[in-house]
């Protein structure tokens, strides 16, 4: 028989608020999965993933107080998940372009096919090595147009959800989403163009 997987409950919402260090860390446990898919979602570097896992727990910790819902507790931590892998992002500044020179081959022959590595019939690896240049793509965007990219095209959220998770308006994540589409189309062409010569 399976054990009934840990839930979140008003009862151990309240013993959190309490500071019932079993309850602590059966939110920790329970919570931990959710954090860790924002963060590999949103943030590129592994190497922060602990060092802002551990920023977002403290926020909870701090914040739990402000949780009245209606919401489910998981989206609250989603949406605190969210902003401060942007607060993140928006901290490390440097944004290096993506030269042609510091690509695989195998990524410069996806260039060179320009073929999405999405059909139907792609190898595993072929998917792996173009989702690693889209993510040295992505790196190159403003923070705000990293999170709203990979929220709205990577994780195929509404617009409506993104702005419940990050807390902005429709226009503004639609005009990021414009941007950032952009931004990443010039990427492309700028490096085609320099495989090319």
């Amino acid at each position: 028989m399976e054990e009934t997987p840990y839930r979140i409950t008003p009862d151990l919402l309240e013993r959190v608020r309490a500071g019932d260090e079993t309850a602590n860390r059966s939110l920790v446990e329970i919570l931990y999965p959710i954090v860790r898919g924002n963060l590999r979602n949103h943030l590129r570097r592994f190497a922060d993933h602990d060092d802002v896992s551990q920023e977002v727990f403290m926020k909870i910790f701090l914040k739990i107080e402000q949780y009245t819902g209606p919401q489910p507790f998981e989206h609250w931590v989603s949406r605190i998940a969210v902003t401060t892998c942007y607060d993140w992002l928006r901290k490390q500044r440097s944004r290096p372009l993506v030269t042609y020179s510091e690509l695989s081959e195998a990524e410069v022959e996806i260039i060179e096919k320009n073929t999405p590595s999405t059909r139907a019939g792609t190898s595993d690896t072929h998917r792996e090595l173009f989702s690693g240049l889209l993510d040295k793509l992505i790196a190159t965007l403003k923070p705000r147009e990293q999170i709203v990219i990979r929220l709205l095209d990577l994780e195929e959220n509404s617009v409506k959800e993104v702005t419940e998770l990050t807390g902005w308006s429709a226009s503004k994540v639609k005009v990021t989403a414009m941007r950032a589409r952009r931004k990443l189309a010039q990427q492309l062409e700028r490096l085609e163009q320099s495989g090319a010569s």
